[in-house]
């Protein structure tokens, strides 16, 4: 037990970027469907600890349609269509509410969905807006979003939308802030011999079967959704923990609160070099040999150093980067199409805007997007 909370510890306090997930149960009053004010002051004072030393920090928060509903005055059940409207009403309430919190942090609304982090070119762009955001100091809001939802809302969806953002933002860890201490052998409020898991180094059959039998002191659903958050996140390189969202919950985690942590198989930056590796190109662009020394330095692929493009393949798909004798350099998910590749192909960067018409990325290809053969980066 001890080493377990020591290991945890030192996830937390090495963790430079860190994704946290708050449940409507936590943020919203589930008698009076009032905002809880004093509990969302707490985790703002959090996060400024966070930040002041250096971390990033991103925060997925359920809460919309549990306050849409109170202010629309809507009982359960919610049909889609009041659950879509709840949500709109809400998300503006849920917004403000987190500004006024983190002030004077600068904060942004970013609402998805599941479906915008497995298309490769929304995943980019999604990507591309977080790297921004935290680049400028900015704390993102991230909801899914349920006012366009086509299929029913179900509970739990924000902890694997969480493990996805962590993914995708390269986040070391994944706090998941719940209404239990983590993973049980059997249900504690049923089995007094029921036996905490500190630490969770793989999400074996076993393991598995306890959430699939509800035996974690959560409905069946909210540890199963759980556990598909801690493979996504873990497989992406984040460790992930549950833990329960009391007052000042980061600082109790800190503290030595009681959690389950799932331990990652590798680094973020690791594991996406590999996904990127595994993927299929579906194209060719020849570099210069300036060009393959600055791939080899951990430099982004600028248009100037491109000499040939060849196959078919669009916006976030991936390539292979080659030098002029053929030899493999790279597998990278490029920023533009081939058609526009060919357009700006040996052109400075600044030239973009005058040949296409429009000013995209100044990378082709950037270094976060790309596994350099033979390095392991």
């Amino acid at each position: 037990m001890v080493a377990a909370l020591t290991d945890g510890r030192r996830r937390l306090a090495d963790a430079r970027r860190i994704v946290i997930k708050i449940g409507s149960a936590l943020l919203v009053d589930p008698e009076t469907g009032a905002l809880r004010d004093a509990w969302l002051r707490d985790l703002a004072a959090d996060v400024a600890d966070l930040r002041a030393r250096g971390c990033d920090v991103i925060l997925v928060s359920s809460g919309a349609i549990a306050l849409g509903r109170r202010m629309l005055d809507l009982a359960p059940p919610l049909g889609l269509e009041q659950s879509q409207a709840a949500a709109a009403v809400g998300q503006i309430r849920l917004a403000a509410a987190y500004e006024a919190a983190l002030a004077p942090a600068a904060c942004a609304q970013v609402l998805l969905t599941l479906d915008d982090s497995e298309d490769r070119r929304r995943y980019l762009n999604l990507r591309n807006t977080f790297k921004a955001l935290l680049d400028l100091g900015v704390i993102p809001i991230v909801n899914e979003n349920d006012t366009v939802a086509t299929d029913e809302i179900r509970y739990g969806d924000n902890d694997r939308l969480a493990a996805q953002v962590a993914a995708m933002a390269g986040a070391d860890l994944c706090v998941l802030l719940s209404d239990v201490d983590g993973l049980y052998t059997a249900n504690p409020a049923l089995d007094p011999a029921a036996a905490h898991l500190p630490i969770v180094e793989e999400i074996t059959e076993e393991i598995a079967a306890m959430a699939s039998e509800g035996v974690s002191g959560l409905s069946k659903g909210g540890m199963i959704t759980k556990l598909m958050a801690a493979r996504t996140a873990t497989d992406a390189g984040s460790a992930l923990v549950i833990t329960l969202g009391g007052a000042r919950p980061i600082t109790a985690l800190a503290e030595g609160a009681r959690a389950t942590w799932f331990l990652p198989k590798a680094d973020p930056q690791s594991a996406r070099k590999r996904w990127i590796n595994a993927m299929k190109p579906r194209g060719v662009l020849t570099v210069d040999d300036g060009a393959a020394r600055a791939l080899a330095s951990g430099k982004s692929l600028l248009p100037a150093g491109v000499t040939a493009t060849t196959g078919t393949f669009g916006r976030g798909d991936a390539v292979r980067i080659e030098d002029a004798t053929g030899r493999l350099v790279a597998h990278g998910l490029t920023n533009y199409a081939a058609g526009e590749v060919e357009r700006i192909q040996g052109l400075r960067s600044d030239a973009i805007l005058s040949v296409l018409g429009y000013a995209g990325r100044t990378a082709l290809v950037h270094r976060d997007d790309m596994a350099i053969q033979g390095s392991g980066t």
